[in-house]
């Protein structure tokens, strides 16, 4: 991963609330996303495709639904961004309206979809 890819995926409003609810939850179903960010699946997931191109995210499947999560195998120094990012705008709008909207999602995959 380089610096210019590294920061042009995390260029985007919609790629950053992703990448907040990622951080602050570990793994989500896109279904997760398209529910906490009330935007349509396709764009969540072409947005999601952005953030693994480049090396931020990884993604496995589970039935039909595709899972999300932040890399492991992010370089140190990427992680230490997204870390000191996710920080510093946890509690601000939109992410903490997203990872709101998250928590008050009924049937979450766990008990519903994507189990």
């Amino acid at each position: 991963m380089d610096a210019a890819t590294f920061f042009r995926a995390l260029g985007d409003d919609t790629r950053l609330r992703c990448l907040a609810l990622l951080h602050a939850e570990g793994e989500l179903c896109v279904c997760e996303l398209t529910h906490a960010l009330d935007l349509a699946q396709p764009k969540i997931s072409r947005h999601l495709g952005q953030l693994r191109q480049a090396g931020v995210v990884a993604s496995h499947r589970r039935g039909t639904w595709m899972h999300y999560q932040l890399h492991p195998d992010m370089p140190a120094w990427a992680r230490a961004v997204v870390d000191d990012w996710a920080a510093g705008c946890a509690g601000a709008a939109p992410y903490a309206d997203d990872l709101r909207a998250l928590h008050a999602m009924p049937d979450r995959p766990e008990n519903a979809c994507c189990a």
